[in-house]
């Protein structure tokens, strides 16, 4: 018997006489455009894992990688979260990404996909003229298109020593002048912080 089944398969179910659990292209996991790909990659994996051998104590785990000498795959395969969590926070550091910095994600929808990207980076520049290098260059997510809506995003970082509400003022006066320039009416501006 052979169960096939999506990530959801991951999250807490109980399948008995499970023996052996396959993970198919674990690199797709690994190189999502988001700075929590190899954590979120390290937890679906170790999940995955937990499938197999529960009832007999005896479960197998095949994952299938091009990348057999990636530090997550085989932190995942030990189940070693301390050198996980080591390697993540040691990079994260040094690319400043959260828990060092707080970031706030500016997504951009609209209807064509020039207008967006127009509008995305005379935003991304705009902000980079008031905040300063704490702000990146804007970018497709992993969904940049979706029905009739094409997406772009701008993230901003803020550092331990600058002010989080100074910049939230700043983004949004940004915001302002933005919604009123002609050009960028029809783009939609979505906020989160600390996505």
């Amino acid at each position: 018997d052979i169960l096939v089944g999506t990530k959801l398969i991951t999250k807490g179910f109980d399948f008995s006489g499970v023996a052996v659990v396959g993970v198919l292209n674990a690199d797709n996991l690994l190189s999502r455009p988001d700075f929590r790909a190899e954590e979120r990659t390290f937890q679906t994996l170790v999940q995955i894992a937990g499938r197999a051998g529960r009832s007999d104590g005896k479960g197998r785990t095949i994952v299938q990688t091009s990348q057999p000498d990636n530090h997550t795959i085989i932190q995942s395969a030990s189940n070693d979260y301390i050198a996980m969590a080591r390697s993540q926070l040691r990079d994260r550091e040094a690319f400043d990404y959260p828990p060092f910095v707080r970031l706030v994600r500016l997504s951009l929808r609209a209807t064509s996909p020039e207008l967006v990207w127009r509008g995305a980076n005379y935003l991304a520049h705009r902000l980079r003229e008031l905040i300063g290098k704490g702000v990146t260059d804007a970018h497709a997510p992993a969904l940049s298109h979706s029905h009739d809506n094409y997406y772009m995003e701008i993230l901003v970082k803020i550092g331990r020593s600058e002010s989080p509400a100074d910049t939230k003022g700043l983004i949004r006066e940004c915001l302002r002048e933005f919604a009123k320039d002609k050009l960028y009416r029809n783009i939609a501006v979505t906020i989160d912080v600390d996505p």
